[in-house]
This record gives C-alpha cells, structure tokens and sequence, in this order.
C-alpha cells in the first residue's frame, strides 16, 4: 500500500455510494466543483449517444468512466478494420459485431455501475424525438449533415441539451447547443440552425473514407465532447454554448467562435416554421 502525500485530501465518505464507488471515483470526489453532489448527479444521469463511430468511442469511454449511471448509444453498423484506427471504443476481435454490442461489452468491463442500452438502429425521424426525449443530455456524435440537423432539431423541441461536433482531416469543431433556455440577457440561445443555417450542397464535403481523418483528432473531439456532457449535468465552468470551438492540429490552434440567436431561423425564430421533425421524414 503506497502512502498518500500530505496535501492530498482524503476521498469524503458517502452513504449514496458504496466503498468500489468511492474509490473508483476518489479523483472526482476530491474536486470541489464536483464532489459528492456533482457524482450523484452523474451517477442519476440518462445520456444519449448518437454513433459509437470516431467521436462517440471516446465520448463513451470517458462518459462510462466518470459514471453517467445509464448511456444509451444508437448506431445500426458494424464494427470494420477500417474503423480501429481512430474509434478506439472496438478492438480487432470485434471486427464484423454490431457497433453497440461491441461498445457495450467495453464499458462492461470498464465499469459495471453503469446501465448501457444499445439500440442498433438508425435515428430517423419516426424515433428521434421519443430517444432524445429520455435524455437528459444528447451527444451527437454522427458523421453527416442529416443527422445533426434531425438531432439538433430534435433536441430543441425536446427541451433537451445537446453537444454537437463535427470532424475533418485534421480538424473538428465543438459546441453546445441549449435552444430551449436564456442567455443572461435574456435572449434565447443559438440552435445549430443560427450557427449554420443550410447545410452545404450534396458532395461538396468530402467523407472520411474519401478524404481521411487523423485518428488522434476523434480522439481528442470525442474527450472534449464527454468533457462538455459531464458540465451540462454537474454544472461547473464555462460551456460551449454560443460559442463554437475551432481546433486545427495542423498548427496546434484553439480558437473560439461566438455566435448567437437569430430571430430568423426556422426552429425557435420569431416566426418559427418547424414544429415537428415532418420534414426529416422525406
């Protein structure tokens, strides 16, 4: 048994979890914007992954360890050899599994404390709102123009809180989307739909097969992901919403793009015109 410096406290006790708790979650539990409150919320916490592909394997490896006490993941692929090099969540002896059996046998083994649902399943317009609306918060982790607009827009008429990324060769992109509340001022916050109001044309952005990704860039966009989930349930720091996170690896930058509400936008606008996921379904 190794002897604990002096300066570090001692994990606090807890009736709400047992001693394998505390110890598993001493790290978390030393912190004070954490603690006991910040775990117990984690611990009662619902999360929807959308994708165990290169930004939802390391989202729910991080999310499983920090102990979001149910996770659900919905993805209808396999696992392919192709898809090891960056999501990291699979391993060689799961090639040709479901994506969701082979992401729940890892977070299985990783930590038992968690409750996992996968659904093998692709979201569409018939289920997102009844999947999203268990959540209490969404991480869409999809690899097309589609989805995020089905799950941004799904999110907003749920009332629930959503962070989006997106991936490119060497660079993502990261924010926080909560439509359904206020700013400080008391202007509504952004949807995905102020950040970017159309998608661009068909065949104008490349696919990962096509262009290639750098594996590492998932995996660094997927921790920053969970990082965002884990502050939108315990509530410390500040967030992504109405900001968009730029990193290029090429050059090593981190920078941060402001943008707000637009009164103009079609989902939450001051003359909205979509009340209901009808037009995902065509």
């Amino acid at each position: 048994m190794t002897d604990v410096p002096p300066d570090v406290p001692a994990p606090p006790r807890s009736p709400l979890f047992s001693s394998e708790e505390v110890e598993r979650y001493a790290r978390h539990l030393v912190l004070s914007e954490i603690g006991g409150p910040g775990q117990q919320k984690l611990k009662k916490a619902r999360m929807l992954v959308v994708g165990a592909g290169g930004l939802g394997a390391p989202a729910l490896m991080y999310l499983a360890a920090a102990g979001v006490g149910h996770l659900a993941v919905i993805d209808d692929d396999e696992v392919s050899l192709s898809n090891l090099q960056r999501q990291v969540i699979h391993t060689t002896g799961a090639v040709g599994r479901r994506k969701t059996e082979s992401a729940g046998a890892f977070i299985a083994a990783l930590n038992p404390h968690v409750a996992f649902e996968g659904i093998d399943a692709r979201l569409t317009a018939d289920n997102a709102l009844a999947l999203v609306a268990q959540a209490d918060v969404v991480i869409d982790g999809s690899d097309n123009f589609a989805t995020r607009y089905l799950v941004s827009d799904a999110c907003a008429l749920a009332g629930v809180p959503l962070v989006s990324a997106a991936l490119g060769r060497f660079d993502a992109t990261v924010t926080t989307l909560r439509p359904h509340e206020k700013g400080p001022d008391g202007t509504p916050n952004p949807t995905y739909r102020c950040l970017f109001p159309e998608p661009p044309p068909a065949g104008t952005v490349p696919s990962c097969a096509e262009a290639g990704i750098l594996g590492a860039v998932a995996g660094l966009a997927g921790s920053l992901v969970a990082l965002e989930a884990i502050r939108a349930v315990v509530g410390f720091g500040e967030g992504l919403v109405g900001r968009l996170l730029m990193i290029d690896t090429r050059s090593m930058r981190f920078e941060t793009l402001n943008y707000g509400w637009d009164p103009d936008n079609p989902l939450t606008g001051e003359n909205p015109t979509i009340r209901d996921l009808s037009a995902h379904a065509r």
